[in-house]
């Protein structure tokens, strides 16, 4: 889009896109190469150049002459620097190691990256450790300036980014690591080597956005004045040179994906409160309480103050493990209400206090708000596995499938939660959930049909209850053995994240066992709703036959 006129171009298919610091072409990835077009249309679609690998990581320097990139071969990667009046790829000490995320420093001369060792054939054993490493473009001379403390919590962190590593200044690189238990940016001084934590504390920043001149960091973090801050997103901006953290908003809102204008003393991000969907917020950083959101005009006609506003709850699981959550209840006096307790994805997600910056999960919440409207209490579980609330939670022990599903514990408890509120019909709970927690739904109706009386799986990853068994196993075999509850199957049969043939053997092994069963079935639609008609379908289909199964009594 060129922004000053508005006017949209279409470039051709791809991902990836990276804009050439000229601002007259771009560079994107398709077919896991290289490909470079003109931003006005001009010119077609080309290929820049070809290796044998995937291509990754793509940045231009900051002269525009070179193109980093990172090379993909499965457990092995190397980093490369095409140079358009080059005749060759130039590779950065390739080894037989897995060099990761390269990032330029500031004068182009010199680059960072991630080393770490190639695990391949099962002989490396975790946890494996991690280094950033700097390469000096004139002289060759490539150094390790820090590796990672070699335990479970200094390993590669499984957080969106995951490293986040940026050379800002001549003498700052900032990066991510687990390492204290949370989330936490760090910097380093390539030439003196000392590092320093920037952001400390029992919370979580994710969604990192840069000033131009390095000196800020914008970040959104779960934690605030209030002690249910855990389950929301705050913005908060550190100062790299001291570093000094300052939360930026606070309240009941959600605020997520902050990004600088002009300078560092304007901010925009997206803002939420449980009553009002996601927009665009503006906002000065010397001026406390100056949020303000705008294209209100894009929300639809319609009265949010119906929407309740969910509650943050903590329970215990019973080997004694913390589950949190948020219950949604319905408006005014509520007895013996039917309940729902609802799976998120991932597992490494989060759910909140409101409507969710992911696409996925914004959409999940809305179908939670009709549910409440419609008499049903919910409860939207933050299991094991999940991220927010540390390392210790993140990786638990004894879960994932092979190693045992410890996190089904969590949802256990949750439906022992529900069953024991005073405002809960405790023989009429359901369930339903969303790729992993389409697969714990298959796991509550499979182990507990006595508690959960309904549930809707959609797209879930079944195979994951043999615990690396196939599905011609004897053990396969056990998963409906106590299997009694209704269940709607939902599932795309392009879906490249969970298999559709995992629905179509549950689907039969119910059947064949006189299990109600129905399904919905998208041919050619993925894990993510290609078509916006599909998602709604998905979601009626879903409030349709728990409402049917059960029933609100009035």
């Amino acid at each position: 889009m060129h922004l000053p006129s508005g006017k949209v171009t279409r470039i051709g298919a791809g991902d990836f896109p990276e804009i050439h610091p000229d601002s007259k072409r771009v560079s994107f990835r398709k077919d896991d190469q290289v490909w470079i077009a003109s931003l006005d249309g001009s010119n077609d679609p080309e290929p820049l150049f070809h290796v044998s690998g995937q291509v990754t990581a793509m940045q231009w320097s900051p002269d525009g002459d070179r193109l980093l990139f990172e090379s993909k071969y499965g457990s092995y990667s190397f980093i490369g620097i095409f140079r358009q009046d080059g005749e060759r790829i130039r590779w950065i000490d390739p080894s037989y190691r897995r060099d990761r995320f390269p990032v330029w420093s500031p004068d182009g001369q010199s680059v960072t990256f991630v080393r770490a060792l190639a695990t391949v054939g099962g002989l490396i054993k975790p946890p494996v450790p991690w280094s950033i490493m700097t390469v000096n473009l004139d002289t060759d001379k490539v150094e390790e300036i820090w590796t990672s403390p070699a335990t479970e919590r200094g390993a590669s962190p499984r957080w969106p980014g995951t490293f986040n590593l940026r050379w800002l200044q001549e003498d700052v690189i900032t990066f991510l690591s687990y390492q204290d238990g949370w989330p936490h940016l760090y910097k380093i001084n390539p030439r003196t080597r000392r590092v320093e934590q920037l952001t400390t504390g029992d919370f979580t920043v994710e969604q990192m956005s840069y000033s131009r001149d390095g000196s800020r960091i914008l970040v959104a973090a779960n934690t605030g004045d209030r002690p249910d801050d855990i389950d929301r997103k705050h913005i908060g901006m550190v100062d790299v040179a001291t570093g000094g953290f300052e939360l930026l908003t606070k309240g009941e809102g959600i605020e997520t994906s902050p990004v600088f204008v002009r300078g560092t003393d304007r901010i925009a991000f997206f803002s939420s409160v449980p009553h009002r969907p996601t927009l665009p917020a503006l906002m000065d950083v010397n001026k406390p309480g100056s949020q303000r959101t705008v294209a209100s005009s894009l929300l639809p006609d319609f009265d949010y103050q119906q929407l309740v506003t969910p509650e943050h709850v903590a329970f215990k699981a019973e080997d004694g493990h913390p589950v949190y959550g948020q219950v949604f209840r319905p408006k005014g006096q509520v007895k013996d209400a039917p309940a729902i307790v609802y799976i998120h994805g991932g597992p490494p997600r989060q759910m909140l206090l409101g409507w969710h910056h992911s696409d996925y999960y914004f959409n999940d919440y809305m179908l939670n708000q009709y549910l409440v409207s419609q008499g049903y209490v919910v409860l939207s579980v933050n299991y094991r596995l999940g991220t927010g609330y540390g390392f210790d939670f993140q990786y638990a022990k004894r879960t994932g499938g092979k190693n045992g599903v410890e996190e089904y514990r969590d949802i256990l408890a949750a439906g022992k939660w529900l069953a024991a509120q005073p405002f809960v019909d405790a023989g009429r709970i359901g369930v339903w959930g969303g790729s992993y927690g389409g697969f714990l739904t298959a796991m509550a109706l499979s182990k507990n049909s006595d508690i959960f009386k309904v549930g809707v799986n959609i797209h879930g990853a079944n195979y994951r209850m043999l615990g690396g068994a196939g599905p011609t196993s004897a053990r396969a075999d056990s998963i409906t053995a106590a299997w009694t509850s209704p269940v709607l199957i939902i599932h795309g049969s392009d879906d490249f994240n969970v298999r559709f043939t995992e629905s179509i053997d549950l689907a039969n092994r119910l059947l064949g066992k006189g299990v109600e069963v129905e399904y919905l079935v998208f041919p050619d639609d993925n894990h993510h709703w290609m078509l916006f008609d599909n998602l709604m379908k998905r979601s009626k289909a879903t409030a349709r036959f728990i409402m049917e199964k059960m029933p609100v009594k009035h």
